[in-house]
């Protein structure tokens, strides 16, 4: 790397060399008035065609970007991540940080570290003293965390607690205060949010049914908005929707009292002929059954006449036999 950069620094200046032997009228120039270099752009002070700018105005720091296999000159008010600015009376430069430095403040003071490496006073280390530990996340060497957290800032404070406990301003809580409910998704204490509604809408027309006539009785409603729905555990809503019994203004429809009394009188009429039919089949009914029973007395009353008939017939016969003497004599007379 450093053959390299070597090898460009002499390249460099033999193009200065030659672009100076081919246009020195510009170079001339731009040496007697920099403020005017017309080909030269962004902040640049003196520039090449081939390798951008040559030097800065002030203030700003100059940097090599590469370009395939050359370098071009560039001139930026800050140096970029992993580079540190220096200045000096003849230019600013942006010289490059400590292999192990992501980001640094100057040759000996890193800001942040790469990858594999935790920082600690000011030093990206391998390893950390016994009283730190390494934090992957933040590559820095960090205090031990409470017994409760599973990782935590340098003041000691919770970023993410054990399994099972949730996480509160820093702190971690097997359950959590009041006013406060448990996020399982997020292992957090969060804030207990309640219902909150609006104020009660008018009432509606007094109906039944969606009729405003047509009834004596009706029904009046009204409603509310929920403005703040709850959370699991915040107090739920009241009930945004009431109602109440009315007298309904008109008890009957304009056109269709007529027709409903009519409708009514009709009805009546049915039932009351349903009524004489049922009637009357009962009495049918209930005839049938008397004259059956009235011939099943005459054919009793007539079969014991006849029964009593036979017998008397019977008896009479008896009494015409002639009785015979017991001393052998004719009948008697």
């Amino acid at each position: 790397m450093q053959l390299q950069l070597i090898s460009f620094v002499l390249i460099l200046h033999c193009m200065e060399y030659t672009d100076c032997q081919q246009h020195p009228s510009r170079h001339r120039q731009n040496k007697q008035n920099p403020g005017a270099s017309s080909g030269c752009q962004g902040g640049c002070l003196t520039c090449s065609d081939y390798n951008g700018c040559l030097s800065c105005k002030p203030r700003l720091f100059i940097f090599l970007e590469r370009n395939g296999m050359r370098q071009m000159g560039v001139c930026l008010p800050s140096c970029p991540s992993g580079f540190y600015g220096t200045r000096s009376p003849d230019r600013n430069t942006c010289t490059k940080c400590r292999p192990e430095c992501d980001s640094c403040f100057n040759k000996n003071l890193c800001m942040r570290c790469r990858a594999g490496y935790y920082l600690h006073l000011g030093k990206c280390q391998e390893s950390c003293p016994e009283s730190l530990v390494c934090s992957d996340t933040q590559r820095e060497c960090v205090p031990k965390c409470p017994a409760d957290c599973d990782a935590c800032l340098i003041n000691d404070t919770c970023t993410r607690c054990r399994p099972g406990l949730y996480l509160l301003l820093g702190k971690c809580h097997h359950v959590c205060p009041d006013e406060f409910e448990p996020n399982d998704k997020l292992m957090e204490c969060s804030l207990q949010v309640h219902c909150a509604v609006g104020e009660w809408g008018e009432w509606s027309p007094c109906s039944r049914s969606g009729k405003t006539c047509g009834f004596k009785w009706g029904e009046e409603t009204r409603t509310r908005e929920v403005v703040q729905f709850p959370s699991a555990y915040g107090n739920l809503c009241p009930p945004i929707w009431e109602k109440k019994e009315c007298v309904l203004k008109r008890r009957r429809c304009p056109g269709q009292g007529k027709g409903r009394k009519g409708e009514r009188r009709g009805e009546r009429r049915n039932r009351d002929n349903r009524r004489d039919k049922d009637s009357q089949g009962e009495g049918r009914r209930e005839r049938k059954k008397d004259r059956e029973r009235e011939r099943g007395e005459a054919g009793d009353r007539e079969d014991s006449e006849n029964r009593n008939k036979t017998e008397q017939r019977r008896r009479r016969g008896q009494n015409r036999d002639p009785v015979v003497s017991p001393e052998g004599g004719g009948p008697e007379q």
